[in-house]
């Protein structure tokens, strides 16, 4: 080869790798130090400590929780067995760890940092070589991809569907893992990756990871369990060598040196026993118990303390969901008939003294609500492939759930509801309402686990009785509840789904035509809605902030117009009693205080 022939192909060929440099994505990515859902994380790489927490907070002490109920296994991410959340929160560590001051961003923990092209097409993991499990034993990318297969073959249907979506798993060496995102169209789904709970794989089984079970795992994350008395008791211990202790996301937090969960068997004893000084912190959600439980002689020494939190996140919707796999209840005039009978502003006034508001959206008190909103340009061209799936009026903003004169006895609404039922083919005969063409009496059954539900549906059983309907309430205890609940195994039950101010790939686990066939997953209103379906990939595909509130305010309108519940009502606030020498930051995060920022004050 002459020189000037060699020249020439020395240039062909660097030519050929610059345009492969700038074809191939990854020659474009570097090492991230957090992800955010939208836009970019708040927090600069480098940052010292997650700025809702106190740094200098003494470690030292115990503290006790307390659970209502009971337990079975100590694994929460399969479908049996019932499992507090003392694993996934203390033992097992994720990849990244998200912000509680943030909608939705995750920060480095056992990956130091991430790299991510701009389609998110595909995420790589860069683990920390310091991560350790309590055993010894390192934390490697085999971890994480062993964590991954088990998960999805095996772990609760959240995890299924996520991970399903991906194409391939490659890893490269014990500290890198790759993740091949490619036509999932999902730009959630490396933040799910992110905060996925890392198993140890040389000591866990997966073929009996689906099977409830008492085993203590071994976790990378700050606490070991140390007891575990089934039915009644865990106790987890802080790991002197928790590998993670100084890092910029840990540094603050877990400041207990043992954490004792306390199980009580109904809301009473659970709370008679926080009142005699049995545990530490409680988080009320009965306003009625709010409003004159606390008026005792340990509050006014000082012995309990109590503090009114504002909630800055969307409240979720709270209400008696309709199980639409029932015929009884496939006709949503019928649903939206029934939404007329529960009387809100009697309930608010006499059973929780006027602490309440009513919910009025899946995402409401925020900017994610479509409830007073007319549809915007972006909403009405996602909806416009699907002309009937969502009223008039809740598209331009003007539904809102039924009100009434407070008394308890309202004609007028009843009067709607008898017109909605007699639409859909509902007649009252000697006081009964039955369904015209059949004779069938109108009767289902309300599923509760609680004295607290209990209340609240034989309330809503007689405002329903008025009108012809025979509603009856069930108290079961938690196992029968929780298996039923999973089983779909109920006409109508009260269910709290909460939200987020970045709502994502658990609204399929909610919403989604599969989930709502699959056991196991939250669709209990059994929602099987193309409009839904779209509603909720146009949610992951969005890219900028303005575009995702657009999205979610559609998914909104799409829900409130099946009427797939009746909604209830909300907290304002978020309401702490805690044992005097506890103490938490200044100012609560987003997401609300919880006690892993909290400390016990020295003497």
């Amino acid at each position: 080869m002459g020189p000037k022939l060699a020249r020439y192909v020395q240039l062909i060929a660097i030519a050929a790798v610059a345009a492969l440099s700038l074809q191939s994505p990854a020659r474009a990515e570097s090492a991230r130090h957090g992800i955010a859902m939208h836009g970019e994380p708040e927090l600069e790489p480098g940052f010292d400590h997650l700025p809702y927490v106190n740094p200098e907070a003494p470690k030292g002490g115990r503290i006790v929780l307390a659970l209502q109920g009971s337990f079975d296994s100590l694994n929460p991410l399969v479908v049996i067995g019932v499992a507090p959340d003392a694993v996934p929160r203390y033992v097992l560590q994720s990849l990244m760890m998200r912000s509680a001051d943030e909608p939705f961003t995750v920060y480095g923990l056992i990956a130091r940092s991430a790299e991510m092209p701009d389609d998110r097409s595909s995420i790589t993991f860069n683990l920390d070589p310091r991560a350790r499990f309590s055993d010894g034993k390192p934390v490697t990318a085999e971890d994480v991809r062993f964590t991954f297969e088990v998960l999805r073959q095996h772990g609760k249907p959240f995890h299924r569907s996520s991970f399903g979506q991906v194409k391939a798993v490659e890893v490269s060496d014990p500290h890198r893992i790759r993740f091949d995102l490619s036509g999932s169209n999902d730009r959630e789904l490396p933040l799910i990756i992110a905060t996925m709970p890392i198993l140890a794989a040389h000591a866990t089984n997966a073929d009996t990871f689906e099977r409830t079970s008492l085993k203590p795992p071994i976790g990378s994350g700050p606490y070991a369990i140390t007891e575990v008395r089934p039915g009644e008791r865990i106790v987890l211990t802080r790991r002197e060598d928790f590998w993670g202790k100084d890092l910029p996301v840990t540094r603050g937090l877990f400041n207990f040196d043992e954490i004792r969960y306390d199980f009580y068997r109904d809301a009473n004893t659970l709370f008679e026993a926080f009142k005699a000084g049995l545990y530490d912190f409680r988080l009320e959600g009965d306003p009625g118990r709010w409003a004159t439980g606390y008026d005792i002689p340990s509050v006014r020494s000082g012995r309990i303390m109590r503090e009114t939190v504002p909630i800055r996140l969307p409240k979720g919707m709270n209400g008696f969901v309709f199980n639409t796999r029932r015929t009884l209840f496939a006709d949503v005039r019928v649903r939206e008939a029934l939404g007329f009978m529960f009387d809100f502003d009697w309930v608010n006034r006499n059973l929780f003294f006027g602490l309440l508001q009513r919910s009025d959206s899946y995402f409401a008190g925020s900017e994610l609500s479509s409830a007073g909103r007319p549809a915007n340009d972006r909403e009405r061209a996602l909806l416009s492939s699907f002309p009937d799936a969502v009223r008039k009026d809740i598209l331009e903003g003007q539904w809102s759930p039924s009100s009434t004169d407070g008394s308890g006895r309202d004609r007028e609404v009843a009067r709607h509801a008898l017109s909605r039922l007699a639409e859909a083919g509902w007649v009252i005969e000697n006081d009964v309402l039955r369904k015209q063409e059949s004779g069938e009496p109108f009767a289902f059954e309300m599923l509760v686990n609680s004295r607290q539900q209990e209340r609240l549906a034989l309330n809503y059983s007689q405002s329903l009785k008025r009108i012809g309907i025979q509603a009856r309430v069930r108290l079961v205890d938690d196992v029968q509840y929780w298996r039923r609940a999973a089983q779909f195994d109920f006409d109508m039950l009260q269910w709290f789904w909460p939200a987020s101010p970045s709502p994502g790939n658990e609204q399929r686990n909610r919403w989604g035509s599969v989930a709502a066939q699959r056991s196991g997953s939250l669709n209990y209103s059994g929602a099987a809605s193309p409009a839904i379906d779209r509603m909720i990939d146009a949610l992951l595909e969005a890219k900028s902030r303005e575009d995702f509130v657009s999205t979610v305010r559609a998914l909104d309108r799409v829900l409130l117009s099946g009427f797939y519940a009746v909604p209830l009502f909300y907290l304002p606030d978020q309401w702490l009693a805690y044992a005097g020498g506890l103490q938490g930051p200044a100012s609560a995060p987003l997401f609300g205080t919880n006690v892993d920022l909290w400390w016990r004050q020295r003497p």
